[in-house]
């Protein structure tokens, strides 16, 4: 399934650089860009579509926690020097992305498109760090998603 979005607000600058991402690219850049279009923001990102490895010395450098995550959210002011509508970027573990869609009965695209969708709402400043703003979040999350055929993956 490939999801519908009306125009492209947003340019998604990908790197993949593990094999397990494979024609999932445009599924992934499309959820960002409906993310985008349904937060009325214009501009661009990078999307690292990595590995655990990759993703495991990112969350060790930049976080001092071991290990790799599902994804990882860096503003620009930690991505690097600032460029006009740069967004900043996100990096997606895939085996960590797979295991976990497997375990959830999720299909692994829509888990990874879910977890893109909430990098980028980081990178817009939503946090779910108390009960309101993980409500707030979780609710744009399912707005988005919803708009992209994906069922709500927090039911």
């Amino acid at each position: 399934m490939r999801p519908r979005v009306a125009e492209r607000t947003l340019d998604v600058d990908i790197v993949a650089a593990s094999p397990l991402w494979r024609g999932f690219e445009d599924f992934i850049a499309s959820a960002l860009a409906a993310a985008a279009a349904e937060e009325g923001v214009e501009g661009s990102v990078s999307l690292l579509l990595g590995d655990d490895a990759a993703v495991a010395a990112l969350n060790s450098q930049f976080r001092g926690k071991q290990g790799p995550t599902n994804v990882l959210s860096f503003p620009p002011a930690l991505a690097g020097p600032g460029v006009a509508g740069f967004l900043g970027e996100i990096a997606l573990a895939a085996e960590t992305i797979v295991e976990e869609a497997n375990f959830q009965g999720k299909r692994f695209e829509h888990h990874a498109a879910h977890l893109a969708v909430h990098g980028f709402l980081h990178l817009l400043g939503y946090d779910h760090t108390d009960s309101a703003d993980a409500e707030t979040m979780e609710g744009r999350e399912r707005v988005i998603l919803a708009s992209l055929g994906i069922a709500d993956p927090y039911a």
